[in-house]
C-alpha cells in the first residue's frame, strides 16, 4: 500500500519551518522542522561534507563555495574551469576523493563547452582554501553536441574506492542512448585517476566505449550506494510520467527510448512499449512524474523509523520522497515537504545524522530536517 503524506506549515520565524505530517498508517502527528542552515546561493546543485564541518557547494553558474556550519558562504573559490551554464548545464555535482584526509582531493562534474557545443565532464584537483590546484579532466562525454538538456550529473564511488560512477543524460537525442559507440545516456565507471578498469563490460568490443557499466538512460540526476550491498542505485527523469528508480547492473540495456512507462510531452508514444526482452525493467517508476533529482539511503538514528530508508528530491512537486525499500523492491512511498515551495535538487545525510537538502533557486538554501 503507498503511503500518502498531507503537510501543513505551521510556524514561519527565524529561518525555521515546522510542518506537520500525518500517515495513513495511523501514526501520532508529529513535527518535522526545516531549518535554514545557509541562503543566497544560486542553483546550488551538489553538497559534499568535509571532515573539518564544512561543507563544500556547487552552483549552476560554475561557482564553488565553503559553507561554515553556521551557514556563512565562502567567495567562490578559484581555479575551476569554464562551464556551459545554459539550459540544465553548468557546475553539478561535487565528490570528494576516499582518501580526501589526506591527499585533498575532490571531484567536479560540470558541462563543459567545446564553442557551441558541449557535453559532461568530470575533473579532479587537490582543494585549497582559496581555490583549486592540480586541475586535470579524467573524463570527457563524446562526441559534444549542442543544446542544453540532459546532462546528468551524479557522482558514486565504490565502497573501496576503486571506482568512480558517473552518470549522464543522453543530450536530448534519444536515439544515442542505445548507440554503444557514444557516451550518451550512461553510468560510466572508471579508476580515480580517469583510466578505465579491465573489467568493464565493453572493454574490447568493437564499436563500444569501454567506459560504459550500463546503458539505455535518459536522464540520471541522481545516484547513491545500498549501505548493506554496496550496490549503485540512481534515478532518472522519464519524458510525461516514467521517472525511474534503477539499480545498474553492468552491461544491461535500460531501455530509453525503447520502453518506457512515460509518454511524449504532445502525448505521443514513445517506443515500442513498456517492457521488451533483453531490456532492464526499473525498480520502481512515477508516473505523473516528480521530476527526480538527489538520491540518498538513509543509515542514521535522527528519525524513527527512517533508518533503511530511500530518499528521493523532487524538482517538480518540490518535495522529498521517502521510499520504503524490502530487498530490491520499493514497498511504499511517503511524500514530505510537499508545501516547501522549492525545487528539492539534492538530498545527503550528514555527519550529525540529520539529512540536509538543497533548494534550486536563485537565491537557493541549505536546509536540515530536525525530528520535534
Amino acid at each position: 500500500m503507498r503511503a500518502l503524506l498531507r503537510l501543513t506549515p505551521a510556524v514561519l520565524l527565524g529561518g525555521l519551518v515546522a510542518f506537520a505530517w500525518t500517515t495513513i498508517h495511523g501514526q501520532s502527528p508529529a513535527t518535522l522542522k526545516v531549518v535554514t542552515v545557509a541562503s543566497g546561493l544560486e542553483h546550488p546543485w551538489g553538497l559534499q561534507f568535509l571532515p573539518d564541518g564544512r561543507m563544500l557547494v556547487t552552483e549552476r553558474p560554475g561557482r564553488l563555495r565553503y559553507v561554515s556550519p553556521s551557514g556563512q558562504l565562502s567567495e567562490p573559490l578559484a581555479g575551476l574551469p569554464a562551464v556551459a551554464a545554459r539550459g540544465q548545464g553548468g557546475l553539478l555535482d561535487v565528490r570528494l576523493d576516499p582518501s580526501f584526509a589526506t591527499n585533498r582531493l575532490i571531484y567536479l562534474s560540470y558541462s563543459e563547452p567545446d564553442g557551441r557545443d558541449a557535453g559532461t565532464a568530470v575533473l579532479r584537483a587537490r582543494l585549497g582554501e582559496r581555490g583549486l590546484d592540480n586541475v586535470r579532466v579524467i573524463f570527457r562525454q563524446l562526441p559534444k553536441v549542442g543544446g542544453g538538456n540532459h546532462f546528468g550529473s551524479r557522482l558514486v564511488f565504490s565502497y573501496d574506492g576503486q571506482y568512480l560512477f558517473i552518470t549522464m543524460g543522453e543530450r536530448g537525442r534519444s536515439e544515442d542512448a542505445q548507440d554503444l559507440s557514444r557516451l550518451m545516456g550512461r553510468v560510466v565507471r572508471i579508476r580515480p585517476d580517469g583510466s578505465i578498469p579491465e573489467d568493464n563490460p565493453f572493454v574490447g568490443r568493437a564499436n563500444a566505449r569501454p567506459e560504459t557499466w550500463s546503458y539505455g538512460h535518459r536522464n540520471p540526476q541522481g545516484a547513491t550506494l545500498h549501505p548493506d550491498t554496496g550496490e549503485l542505485w540512481t534515478v532518472e527523469h522519464g519524458a510525461m510520467g516514467g521517472d525511474e528508480v534503477n539499480t545498474p547492473k553492468p552491461g544491461r540495456n535500460y531501455g530509453w527510448p525503447v520502453i518506457t512507462y512515460g509518454v511524449n510531452y504532445d502525448g505521443r508514444k514513445i517506443g515500442e512499449g513498456t517492457a521488451k526482452d533483453g531490456m532492464e525493467q526499473p525498480v520502481h517508476y512515477w508516473d505523473p512524474s516528480i521530476a527526480p533529482s538527489g538520491m540518498t539511503f538513509y543509515t542514521g538514528d535522527r528519525y524513527p523509523g527512517w533508518k533503511g530508508s530511500l530518499f528521493v528530491g523532487s524538482l517538480k512537486f518540490g518535495l522529498l520522497s521517502r521510499l520504503t525499500i524490502q530487498g530490491n523492491r520499493v514497498v511504499s512511498e511517503e511524500r514530505l515537504l510537499s508545501d516547501l515551495g522549492a525545487r528539492v535538487r539534492d538530498v545527503r545525510q550528514g555527519p550529525d545524522g540529520y539529512l540536509y537538502i538543497l533548494t534550486d533557486e536563485s537565491n537557493g538554501r541549505i536546509l536540515r530536517l530536525e525530528p520535534n
